[in-house]
This record gives structure tokens, C-alpha cells and sequence, in this order.
């Protein structure tokens, strides 16, 4: 009995050693090294991120106990910094298996605002590389840092209001008026301005980042603006990429009729970026073919560099046939055309606008999908 009990201890002795061993084996194998050289950019390597490109950076492959499959990742922190909490980690090139990463200096320019470098200002940022295996993750011991240079710029925001005293919908943050977006990194407005200060916001709600516009016509973080100047209806353009900016007055908003050779009416600012024309009478023009009904829009605009005339008019180079009320909305979008075209991309009125009172109103605003305007029968 005892020789039976003692071949049992024996046998579970040695299943335990097997167990044990393979628990070893299974370490062994998610053991990694960690990177022992970083390749490139060298250190202290200047960049100026205002140009459109990128910056490569490549290491020294690791090792694993299987050899197989290792996973790199970049990590960036502030000049300083341990990596304990990192600014910013990316996986490498081909979703972390490559030794390399190309980083743009968009996706740079980032990492360096995180780090608290200002707009137009010099820092230092550090990066180093994980390599890891399963949990096993190892940080290089080596660390370099690269100096930037920030362009004028901001990350553009999803939104962006004016607000401010100044402005039409004054110190009420709820009520700020919003941009329109017209490309990845631009906004604009068409808005009523009076002395006063105002400022670009976020949100309209809580505590926004904001923005103003300096004496110098940049875009600048954490301000407001002095307006002085004549109330009017002015244009503000911005753009977060290089953080130019462009103010216009909207002088004067016009139907050209192009049968008579004439402009029929002006239309007056009703706020919101809205202009209308309410009861005018408009009577098609007689010709031997039938009656014309053809319009565009002129705006009168006043820049730093002069006055100008902006023309405004359909999508479509020619509509042969006139809209009625079961037309598209898109019908009526506004699109900017090249001044001299009396007749090209011009509008079609609806046949029951002959001889007939309306309102006509255009929408230059962030409510509407497209720049548009609307004409209602009386």
C-alpha cells in the first residue's frame, strides 16, 4: 500500500514539474527586449511645422524569446518628462509591426500644443519606444528630443460662435451666432458688427476655448477683439490652419434682372445673415420666344483692398424649365459666379411670380445646407 501511495507522490510530483515548466516555457516566450537604438530623427533636430510634411521616425528592431512578432509604439511627452503619463502614443507604421513611423507635422503640431507650446513659439518635445509582446512591454532606455516650431495655427474646432457685446447676439452665451464651415479648416459669417468687444467661441454653452482677432489681422487663442469701427454688415473669414483672417461690409445686397438690363431691388439686412425684400412687385419681360424670367444676385463688398462686386447665382450653367413649388430646395442654392455673365447660371423665377407681389429672402447663415433664398407669392 505504502509503495502504491508512494508511486502516486512520485507521479504527481513530476506532473507538477511538467506544469511548472511549461508555465515557465510560456514566459519565456512573451519576453521581449526592449529597443536598444534609436535610428532617427537625430537629436535635437529642429522642425518647422508650418510646412506641409512629415517627420520619419525608425529604431533598432527588437528581439523576442520566439522570435516572433514584436509591436512598437511612439511615445511623446513634454521636455522633462518620464513617459509615466505620456502626451501622446501611436502605434508604428503597418499598425504597429514596422520600425519605422511617419508622422505628419499636422498630427506634430498636435502633440506639440498638448505639450503647452504657443502658436508661433519654440518648444521641445521628448519621444522614445515601447516594444511589446502580449503584457510584456518594454521602454527603450534611449530618449531623444526634437524641437518645433509652431505655425500661427489652431487645431480647427467642430464649431465655432461669435459672442460678445459687439455682436448681434450680444454677452448671452446662449445666444452667440454660428459660423458656417466652408472647408476643413475655415469658417466664416455674415454678421452685424457695432462697437464693442467680441470674440470666437467653441460652444455656447459651459466654458468654451475662445479666439480673437488681433491688431495685426491674426487669429489668436484666449482674448477678445476691440471693434471701433462703423457698424455694418461685414464677412469674417478664418482660417485655423495658419490663423489668417479677413473682414469685408457687405455694402449692399441686389436682384439683377438681365432681360431689362437692370437690378429690380436692393434687400435689406434682417440679422442672422439674412437679407429680404418684402412686397416688391416683379413683372417677366415680353419677348418674341415668350416672357423672361431669368435673375441673379449682385453683392457690393468693401475689403482692405477695395470695392468689389460678388455675383451669386445657380449651380446649373442654363435651367431651361422654371421651378414650381415641387422643385428641389437645391434649386435655389447660391453659388459665388464670375462677374460679366448676365445671363449664364442665372435663376428662373416660378410663372406664378409674374405680376405678382412677393417676399424674397436670402439665407447666407449656418440653418440652411447650402447658401440659398426663397421667394414667396403674396
Amino acid at each position: 500500500m505504502k509503495s502504491a501511495i508512494g508511486k502516486i507522490l512520485v507521479v504527481f510530483a513530476l506532473f507538477l514539474g511538467l506544469v511548472s515548466c511549461e508555465d515557465d516555457d510560456s514566459l519565456n516566450i512573451a519576453e521581449v527586449s526592449e529597443v536598444e537604438a534609436l535610428y532617427s530623427p537625430e537629436n535635437n533636430v529642429f522642425y518647422n511645422l508650418g510646412a506641409q510634411s512629415a517627420a520619419i521616425f525608425e529604431w533598432q528592431a527588437s528581439k523576442s524569446a520566439d522570435n516572433g512578432v514584436v509591436l512598437y509604439d511612439v511615445v511623446f511627452d513634454e521636455e522633462g518628462g518620464d513617459f509615466s503619463e505620456p502626451l501622446f502614443v501611436t502605434p508604428s507604421d503597418g499598425q504597429g509591426f514596422s520600425n519605422k513611423l511617419n508622422l505628419s507635422f499636422t498630427r506634430l503640431n498636435e502633440i506639440a500644443t498638448m505639450a503647452g507650446i504657443a502658436s508661433e513659439s519654440t518648444g521641445k518635445l521628448q519621444w522614445t519606444v515601447w516594444s511589446s509582446k502580449g503584457l510584456n512591454v518594454k521602454q527603450s532606455s534611449e530618449i531623444r528630443t526634437i524641437e518645433v516650431e509652431r505655425p500661427a495655427g489652431f487645431p480647427t474646432p467642430d464649431e465655432l460662435f461669435l459672442t460678445g457685446a459687439a455682436s448681434e447676439g450680444g454677452e448671452d452665451l446662449a445666444a452667440a451666432m454660428p459660423f458656417v464651415k466652408t472647408g476643413a479648416t475655415t469658417y466664416e459669417i455674415y454678421t452685424k458688427l457695432k462697437p464693442g468687444t467680441y470674440k470666437m467661441v467653441t460652444r455656447n454653452s459651459g466654458e468654451p476655448e475662445s479666439f480673437y482677432i488681433d491688431s495685426e489681422s491674426k487669429l489668436k487663442k484666449d482674448g477678445e477683439t476691440t471693434f471701433s469701427g462703423t457698424e455694418a454688415v461685414y464677412r469674417i473669414r478664418l482660417d485655423f490652419s495658419d490663423g489668417t483672417t479677413s473682414m469685408a461690409t457687405i455694402d449692399k445686397v441686389e436682384l439683377w434682372f438681365p432681360p431689362n438690363g437692370d437690378y429690380l431691388f436692393s434687400l435689406d439686412y434682417a440679422g442672422n445673415g439674412t437679407w429680404e425684400a418684402l412686397d416688391k412687385y416683379i413683372e417677366f419681360k415680353e419677348e418674341t420666344w415668350g416672357r423672361d424670367e431669368r435673375y441673379k444676385f449682385k453683392f457690393t463688398v468693401t475689403t482692405e483692398s477695395g470695392t468689389l462686386e460678388e455675383w451669386y447665382g445657380s449651380v446649373n450653367v442654363d435651367n431651361s424649365q422654371a421651378p414650381t413649388l415641387d422643385t428641389a430646395d437645391s434649386f435655389y442654392y447660391m453659388v459665388p459666379q464670375s462677374p460679366g455673365e448676365d445671363y449664364n447660371y442665372t435663376f428662373k423665377f416660378r410663372q406664378e411670380v409674374d405680376m405678382a407681389n412677393v417676399d424674397l429672402k436670402i439665407y447666407f447663415n449656418a440653418d440652411v445646407p447650402e447658401y440659398t433664398h426663397e421667394i414667396t407669392v403674396l
